[in-house]
């Protein structure tokens, strides 16, 4: 794992924005958008065409953390790296998926949703985990249930996070971080307005 908590450079972030790139012609907006606007960080979901290429173009920009999320396999976690990605998100737990990255000396957040889930990431060694979907099995009150019990880990929470519930998920002390798409689905609307959602995210402080 890389640095204390195994999160390396992605520890400086409480705010992931995630990418799902439709256009590929919002790839620049993003990219310029969030470093604009104060937040260096992206997490590319690898769910259609231009997933793998936009982990590429951002990650060659030297200015951005650029993660691939939505990773399946290790097949894809193998051309996520290649393309660059400085960290990999998963929806759900995968324990071939863990070892690859680990062992290539990666920062991995794996999803986890049940009691069963995050006992089996601990057993892995990991201690920062995916919440997800978040916002549909109890959002907050989830995350206090687990806190009360997995004392050791943190959490992103991840699906139902948006501006305006922000700092609540963020002053919670089990949320190491937090991820949406709120961020750059102002991307049809050019480089301010996601340089203006990205400050407006990176404002909010993790208590």
């Amino acid at each position: 794992m890389t640095g204390e908590s195994g999160l390396g450079a992605l520890a400086d972030h409480h705010v992931v924005p995630l990418a799902s790139i439709a256009d590929p012609a919002h790839v620049d907006i993003i990219g310029e958008g969030l470093t604009a606007g104060g937040l260096p960080v992206v997490e590319v979901a690898l769910r259609g065409i231009h997933g793998l290429g936009a982990v590429r173009r951002l990650a060659e920009r030297g200015d951005l953390l650029v993660g691939a999320g939505t990773v399946l396999s290790v097949d894809q976690a193998r051309d996520a790296l290649d393309a660059g990605a400085g960290f990999i998100v998963t929806p759900g737990l995968d324990a071939d998926v863990v070892r690859f990255v680990s062992d290539a000396g990666v920062p991995i957040v794996p999803g986890v949703l049940t009691p069963t889930e995050v006992q089996a990431a601990m057993g892995m060694g990991l201690s920062h985990v995916k919440l997800f979907p978040a916002g549909n099995f109890g959002g907050l009150k989830l995350l206090s249930a687990y806190a009360d019990v997995y004392r050791e880990v943190r959490f992103m929470p991840s699906g139902g996070i948006r501006q305006d519930n922000l700092a609540e998920h963020l002053a919670h002390p089990a949320v190491f971080a937090a991820s949406g798409s709120w961020i750059t689905a102002t991307a049809s609307d050019g480089v301010d307005a996601v340089a203006a959602a990205a400050r407006a995210a990176a404002s909010v402080e993790l208590v």
